[in-house]
């Protein structure tokens, strides 16, 4: 019973270590592909030594560019922040504020009557 417990205990290792090295290294190649200031050669040399080195050559990545690499994961992160704040704001569309001010330009222009800015005041309230 205690061999399989701790077959068991082995195998979770393992399995954690093995998702944990998986995990790095595509945070390693994401950020080699990000870096613009790396050349191609170095980029390729990191790769080459992930495939035949992967845990020595993780670890001295993140201890060697790991500052590198948190600046450019949060450029990333607020650029894509910045994109779907964007995009959150040309769906949105206009305030209800700016409606009620638009009618209201419209009315004092002639161009709608007062029943219709109360119908479009009251739609943008709503």
């Amino acid at each position: 019973m205690w061999d399989s417990f701790w077959d068991f205990i082995w195998y979770t290792v393992v399995i954690f270590a093995f998702v944990a090295y998986l995990m790095i290294l595509f945070w390693i190649i994401t950020d080699l592909f990000r870096d613009r200031g790396l050349s191609g050669w170095w980029k390729a040399l990191w790769v080459l030594f992930l495939v035949f080195v992967p845990w020595l050559t993780a670890l001295v990545y993140l201890i060697a560019r790991g500052h590198g690499m948190s600046r450019r994961a949060a450029e990333a992160q607020a650029q894509m922040q910045q994109q779907s704040d964007d995009y959150i704001r040309s769906v949105a569309g206009k305030s209800s504020a700016e409606q009620i001010a638009d009618a209201k330009a419209l009315l004092d222009a002639g161009t709608i009557t007062q029943q219709e800015y109360e119908s479009l005041k009251a739609k943008a309230l709503a």
